[in-house]
Formats: structure tokens, C-alpha cells, sequence
């Protein structure tokens, strides 16, 4: 057999020792000649009609460079994952706290800082709306167009009401998710430069290829004229995959001819960067007495918040693994999403699977103890295997390891909680 230089190898991280010795250069390292500082002027309301925007005092203060808004977008002002919904600077709504309404460039982040409190901004506050429930409300104010439902999913295999019918035992419970933030160390930053025709962008970022699309729509220029570096990342965990400052960079250092480098504190990351989403999910379960899985029969609703994100995919990640890693034959799955004026939930390291985990392993907890059954040994009963069928209709062929995964779990547990029959 030959030798493979990667599989089987002990392979160093690529830039394991640069971060150890702490040469890495991250965005915020970037330095660059002749280089402005940028700051954004955010929403301090969650919902709001936008009627003015007086810029004239904060460009009038010396070591601004440029203010620009909406106005100022040669091209598109529409960001975003899968929908176009987010603004790169209002326009029209304010839709959460947070929102950018203006963009400022000077010689220092002092002089863009005080320049942010000269900006008078005009508005006519709404009603927010910020839970799942009052979303879905029919006169419930709406966040966007004439319903806040983002979207609706289904997802159907067998009958479910005959299998209940058949079940011995039925439990039914609900579970609710909060928001998390992805607290990750380096917050985000970028840096633009404009030269000879070409916007170069240096950004902490997972996603470069999708920022250049996202520039160069908002440029009017093609793509073969906008540069996206990924720099030394200090973490993301799916909540640097949305934009966060590389149109506003791009944008000021297109005006301005320089350099304009952004760097956020953990505050704004906070406010603006995207969350787990928040979900609420019932789950009815039937088995049989001995422990066999018939049917699951539930409905799910999630906030992403003010924008989609990776709203549509997280929704349908969360209900094809509502049935977890246990083959059940007769599923009935209903999931709708809707928009708030909350913070915008994205990707956030498992698509939603995580919440759905929260809801099928407390359902086989209840199941168990209704049956006076061994926990384990229910997940062992209803656990996938080559040939399963999942909820969605695959037929599993190879790589199955639930069971060996708990069987080898009980064991260590085992080893560690229990010496010589005396608990630790």
C-alpha cells in the first residue's frame, strides 16, 4: 500500500505556530499608508421609519474624510446569504437595533467617533414585534412586506395518525432554545483600499468568495475588478460567514481614494453580529411497549430575527434531524420561521441541529421513563444501522456508528464513574 502524504499523517495546522508565536497577522494588524479610520452610525430603536438623515455637521468636522449613506451606493443595497433582504445602509426601515445608517472616514477613530455623534438622524418609531408568537400574529406588525413569516417547511413519510393510533405509549413535551452568541475572540475587522481601477479587501471573514459577489453588486463592478483576502481569522464559527464590515470599508475607500480600515468592539459584534436561532418545538412521540419507535408528530417555529441569514437553511437542517440518530418509520414534521425585530440569527456550528438534539433526546428521556425502560437501552433499540431508513427516505449503507458510539460511551463512562463498584 503506498504511503499518502496527508491521510494517516501527523499534519501540522498551517498556522498553528504564526498564532503561538504571535506573528499571525489579523485584519486589525493591517496597517496601510495614507490609512483613514471608519465608524458606523447605528439605530439605537428596533423599528422604525427612516425620514432623514443630516450629515452636514459631522463632515464639517475636521479630520472627516467622508460621510456617505444609502444615497452614496453606486449599486445594489441589498445583502445576503440566500435573500437579498439586509441594507448595507438604510434606506427605508430601520428593522433592529443596530442597524447601519451612515458611514463615516477620518484620520482617527477619535475624530470618527465624535463625528458618528454629529449625525442627526429623522425618524417615526413602529411597534416592534420580538417573539415567535407575536410574529405570527395576523395584525402583528411586520418586518418586512406583508407577513413575517420567512419561511414554511414539511416534511411527511407514512401515516403518522394510524401509528399513534398503534402506539402503547405516547409522551408529548415542548422545548425551547435561546440565543447564543458565537463570542468569538477577534472581533470582526477588514481593511479596503481603491487603487488603479481595483477594490482590494483584506477582512476576518469565512466566507471571501461570497464578499466579493457582495462588493462588487454594490460597486457596480465586476467581479474581476474586486480582490477579497481572507486574513488571519480569530475564530468564526459560522458567525463570519454573513458581511460584516467589507462593503462599509469598500465603500468609503471607493470615495475616498485610501485606505479605510474598520475594527469593531465587542459591543457593536455583540449588537450586530448574527446569533443562534431561538426555536420553540413541540414533539409528540409513539412506541410501543417494549420500546420500539412508531411515529413523530411535531411543529417547530424559529426567530431569525430581523434578516434571513442562514435562516432558510438552518430550518430545514433542524427538522430533517428532529428524528435524531433513531429510525422512525412515520413522521410528520411542520416548521416555520418567521422575522423580529430581534438580532438576525445565522449560521451558528450545526444548522439548527443542536436545538432539534435538545427536543429528540429529551423526548427519548421522557419515553424511557414512561416505559420503565434503561435509557440506553431504548437508544440502542431505535438506533439507526446500515439499512435504515431516515426521515427524509434515505436508505443508510454504510457508515453507521451510533450504536458503537454508545456502546463505546457506556463503557468509558463506566471505567470513569464506577472502581471496584464504589462511585467517585
Amino acid at each position: 500500500m503506498n504511503k499518502l502524504n496527508i491521510v494517516g499523517q501527523s499534519v501540522e495546522k498551517k498556522d498553528s505556530l504564526s498564532k503561538a508565536l504571535g506573528t499571525a497577522i489579523f485584519s486589525a494588524d493591517i496597517e496601510l499608508d495614507n490609512m483613514l479610520y471608519g465608524a458606523v452610525k447605528r439605530s439605537t430603536v428596533a423599528s422604525a421609519i427612516l425620514k432623514n438623515i443630516n450629515t452636514s455637521k459631522a463632515k464639517a468636522l475636521p479630520g472627516v474624510a467622508a460621510v456617505l449613506t444609502y444615497k452614496d451606493i453606486p449599486g445594489d443595497n441589498r445583502i445576503g446569504i440566500i435573500l437579498k433582504d439586509e441594507p448595507i445602509l438604510v434606506d427605508d426601515k430601520i428593522r433592529r437595533v443596530g442597524d447601519a445608517l451612515a458611514i463615516v472616514a477620518a484620520e482617527t477613530k477619535d475624530i470618527a467617533e465624535e463625528a458618528l455623534k454629529l449625525i442627526e438622524i429623522e425618524y417615526e418609531e413602529l411597534e416592534p414585534v420580538f417573539s415567535i408568537e407575536d410574529a405570527l400574529k395576523e395584525e402583528s406588525p411586520k418586518v418586512h412586506g406583508t407577513t413575517n413569516v420567512l419561511q414554511t417547511k414539511n416534511l411527511v413519510r407514512g401515516d403518522v395518525d394510524e401509528a399513534l393510533k398503534q402506539s402503547d405509549v405516547i409522551v408529548e413535551d415542548t422545548y425551547k432554545t435561546n440565543y447564543f452568541a458565537h463570542m468569538f475572540i477577534e472581533p470582526e475587522a477588514g481593511i479596503a483600499k481603491y487603487e488603479n481601477g481595483i477594490l482590494t479587501f483584506w477582512s476576518s471573514t469565512q466566507n471571501p468568495h461570497f464578499d466579493r459577489g457582495e462588493v462588487a453588486r454594490m460597486l457596480k463592478m465586476p467581479q474581476s475588478k474586486v480582490r477579497s483576502i481572507q486574513a488571519t481569522t480569530g475564530g468564526g464559527f459560522g458567525g463570519k460567514l454573513d458581511i460584516s464590515v467589507q462593503c462599509h470599508a469598500a465603500l468609503l475607500a471607493y470615495y475616498t481614494g485610501r485606505p479605510v480600515k474598520f475594527v469593531r468592539n465587542r459591543e457593536e459584534s455583540m449588537m450586530v453580529s448574527s446569533k443562534r436561532h431561538p426555536m420553540t418545538l413541540k414533539l409528540k412521540t409513539g412506541a410501543t411497549k417494549d420500546g420500539k419507535i412508531l411515529a413523530l408528530d411535531a411543529h417547530l417555529t424559529g426567530d431569525t430575527g430581523a434578516y434571513a441569514s442562514y435562516g432558510p437553511a438552518v430550518i430545514a437542517r433542524a427538522m430533517t434531524h428532529l428524528t435524531g440518530p433513531y429510525e422512525v418509520p412515520n413522521v410528520r414534521i411542520t416548521a416555520t420561521f418567521v422575522y423580529t425585530n430581534n438580532p438576525m440569527a445565522g449560521a451558528f456550528r450545526g444548522f439548527g441541529v443542536p436545538q432539534a438534539a435538545i427536543a429528540h433526546e429529551g423526548q427519548m428521556d421522557l419515553l424511557a421513563k414512561k416505559l420503565g425502560m434503561d435509557p440506553i437501552e431504548l437508544r440502542l433499540k431505535n438506533a439507526l444501522r446500515v439499512g435504515s431508513v431516515t426521515s427524509t427516505g434515505q436508505v443508510l449503507t454504510d457508515g453507521v456508528g451510533i450504536v458503537e458510539t454508545i456502546e463505546k460511551a457506556v463503557e468509558k463512562a463506566k471505567e470513569v464513574i464506577f472502581k471496584e463498584g464504589e462511585v467517585k
